[in-house]
């Protein structure tokens, strides 16, 4: 059964959602939140599975949340709705550590798959889609305060064997896992090995995480 905590200031959006959710056999609402304060608090006492997190909330709003309970350490994925899908604040939740995203009038069915994929670890946001999020953001917000100042090698990358950062490096660009395995003449198996141990080695949440990391670490540059 997944667990989901739904984080929006509209009641009709969230009683809607509800609906649909619970409408499901394998899944169950386990709270409603009408802010990110409160999105942020009942994460800490609930520990669903999965946040449905509205951006635009008044007081805290859903980055900031995202934000506050990634950086808790829990199992709890975010994923944030948004009204464009290629929008500043959609680049600004994955820089958070959201999981992924949809766009509000996204198809009942659209909504159910991306709670299901994000629940077991999935990113749902396709790789070429982030790096044009990151394409079209990256000079305007902040950067991570992570990121090496370019003087040094990043701690994150010392880990990595050769292949692993190409195959890091190329998931930045936005290959999947089918077109890394065509280029570098590998099984697919061993990509997806790959991808797990560049994301274990990194420290990153997901594929997304993965794609924001080569920004940061300079392995891929804006187009």
């Amino acid at each position: 059964m997944t667990t989901v905590l739904i984080a929006d200031d509209q009641p009709l959006q969230r009683f809607g959602s509800r609906m649909l959710l619970e409408s499901q056999d394998d899944m169950t609402v386990v709270g409603e939140a009408a802010n990110g304060s409160e999105a942020v608090r009942m994460a800490a006492e609930l520990h669903p599975d999965v946040v449905l997190m509205d951006i635009r909330m008044p007081g805290l709003d859903g980055i900031e949340a995202t934000r506050r309970i990634t950086a808790a350490g829990d199992r709890t994925r975010i994923l944030i709705v948004t009204t464009f899908d290629l929008d500043e604040y959609a680049y600004a939740g994955l820089r958070a550590g959201a999981s992924g995203f949809l766009v509000k009038d996204a198809q009942p069915e659209e909504l159910l798959a991306g709670i299901r994929a994000v629940a077991t670890g999935d990113a749902v946001v396709a790789p070429s889609l982030t790096r044009r999020l990151l394409d079209a953001y990256v000079h305007h917000l902040p950067a991570d305060p992570t990121a090496q100042d370019g003087t040094s090698e990043d701690a994150r990358l010392s880990s990595l064997t050769d292949r692993e950062r190409e195959i890091l490096t190329v998931i930045g660009q936005g290959w999947t896992n089918t077109e890394i395995a065509t280029r570098f003449h590998l099984a697919e198996s061993t990509v997806k090995t790959h991808v797990g141990r560049i994301l274990a080695k990194t420290g990153s949440r997901d594929r997304i995480q993965a794609v924001i990391l080569a920004y940061d670490t300079k392995l891929v540059q804006p187009s």
